[in-house]
């Protein structure tokens, strides 16, 4: 897997202040994508041992709330296979931090046997994320006042709540 950024002072990705990786590669290319660059695989750098180690040092500060994952597309199969045993890493070193993670995947597509990114690794990842912004971006129905998102299709689903509840819980959408 590749990543293209990583941004040790992120607070555009998730409540409060977070690290932020942005992994290349991308299958959905949306239409008016803030970063097409990263829908290539091979974009940017490799994804090291010494990157997971970079990272971890960066979430250890007490004012870094969590982690949050952008593409590119986290959910492609492909970086699945590494991004799994990497958050299990996370979730064991800092486990009341949070991870976030946007997916052009609804959470529908996530769980659907048989779609393309519903692998054999995604319930196991799903389940080390606490919230996960969900679907593709989609041009027309932009709306630059929504909370972590860009068009209003996309939701900020809980998925704590979401395993506890049985059915899609989303955070409420208020402003800062």
């Amino acid at each position: 897997m590749y990543y293209g950024t990583i941004k040790d002072c992120d607070i555009a990705n998730g409540e409060g202040v977070r690290v932020s990786l942005f992994v290349s590669g991308c299958t959905n290319h949306c239409a008016h994508c803030f970063q097409p660059e990263t829908w290539d695989f091979e974009y940017g750098q490799p994804f090291t041992p010494a990157t997971e180690k970079r990272i971890l040092q960066m979430l250890s500060p007490s004012y870094i709330a969590g982690l949050s994952l952008l593409g590119g597309e986290p959910f492609e199969p492909d970086n699945q296979r590494v991004l799994l045993p990497f958050l299990r890493r996370v979730r064991e070193a800092y486990p009341a931090k949070t991870i976030w993670c946007y997916s052009g995947f609804t959470l529908d597509e996530l769980r659907t046997e048989g779609a393309y990114p519903c692998r054999e690794t995604t319930a196991d990842m799903l389940s080390l994320i606490d919230v996960l912004v969900d679907g593709r971006f989609v041009e027309n129905l932009k709306d630059i006042s929504l909370r972590f998102r860009g068009s209003r299709n996309q939701r900020l689903i809980d998925l704590n709540a979401t395993r506890k509840a049985g059915e899609v819980v989303c955070l409420p959408d208020r402003r800062r």
